[in-house]
């Protein structure tokens, strides 16, 4: 992945305080600086491959410095070359970063955020783009709240389907092909790539603009998976599970999904089918898990004639 700082100015909505030349230099770190350390004089630690942010708590410390000590530091800082330097809304920015800042080829941008909340927006930004990717053929739709991977050879009705769901106020995230990173152990958050974002394709009508004619309701950026969906043709002599206790998953990076297979035949509503199993799966995310229910009340029937019987 290569991110440069001017993709990071346009993704942000920071402000070019100085440096318009250096947008080009490439971001290699995932992680942020808040340079307290080495504003006090500290820099063993420093690492200049990262991006430089400094909020109040920074600034406050630089106005109890002496001034030329404290454009010592900001030097030796700077000197290393960090990808830029990022200021929060609340900072006032002193007149001797700008001299040193081009003496060193290292912009100086500011947000329009406080500290905290840019903070954390940096760190999940970077990490969503260094993140390691992995793309998977199908379409990713949000069912009430739950992220749901519909695959399936070409042809089965993916798509097809994907547009029904949307039609009855579900949520397009991608069609076709879908890029996922693992943002965190556990959480997969699947995208679309940015050439195909809100299109699905229709075989024999073609491309559709889901946000033209559902609305901008009918599409969102990016979501958590939480199930995925195999739609296959009905294959005759297979056993398909009628009940809904076996749990098949998937692996994708170090994540375990839960995998529902969906057999297709001429008249069953693949879109309610799909549907359902969405809805199924957040019931058993809820605590509430029908097939187990189903299973144990039968049990206790079973035991009360036993020992009616044995009466």
């Amino acid at each position: 992945m290569t991110l440069k700082v001017k993709q990071l100015i346009e993704d942000l909505n920071l402000t070019i305080l100085s440096g318009e030349e250096t947008l080009e230099r490439k971001i290699k770190a995932e992680m942020l600086s808040r340079p307290g350390v080495e504003l006090a004089g500290f820099f063993d630690f420093y690492e200049p491959e990262r991006i430089v942010l400094i909020g109040s708590k920074e600034a406050t410390f630089m106005n109890l410095l002496d001034r030329d000590v404290c454009i010592e530091r900001v030097e030796k800082m700077l000197s290393q070359k960090p990808p830029c330097i990022v200021f929060s809304v609340n900072v006032k920015v002193q007149d001797f970063f700008f001299d040193i800042a081009k003496k060193h080829n290292v912009a100086l941008l500011k947000s329009p955020i406080r500290t905290t909340a840019i903070s954390s927006m940096l760190y999940s930004y970077l990490h969503s783009k260094f993140a390691p990717r992995t793309s998977m053929h199908g379409v990713l739709v949000d069912i009430h709240g739950m992220g749901t991977l519909i695959t399936g050879k070409s042809g089965v009705g993916k798509s097809e389907t994907a547009l029904e769901l949307i039609k009855r106020g579900h949520i397009l995230v991608s069609d076709d092909l879908v890029e996922i990173f693992e943002a965190a152990h556990g959480v997969l958050v699947g995208s679309a790539p940015k050439l195909i974002e809100r299109y699905i394709e229709i075989r024999g009508i073609g491309i559709v603009d889901v946000v033209s004619m559902f609305g901008a309701g009918a599409y969102r950026e990016n979501k958590k998976i939480r199930l995925v969906v195999e739609l296959e043709p009905w294959q005759k002599g297979k056993v398909y599970d009628r009940i809904g206790l076996e749990t098949e998953t998937i692996k994708i990076f170090n994540t375990e999904i839960v995998k529902i297979t969906i057999p297709i035949l001429p008249g069953r509503n693949v879109a309610t089918l799909v549907e359902s199993a969405a809805m199924n799966q957040k019931l058993k995310h809820l605590g509430h898990d029908a097939a187990k229910n189903l299973v144990d009340e039968v049990s206790r029937q079973a035991g009360r004639r036993k020992d009616k019987d044995n009466d």
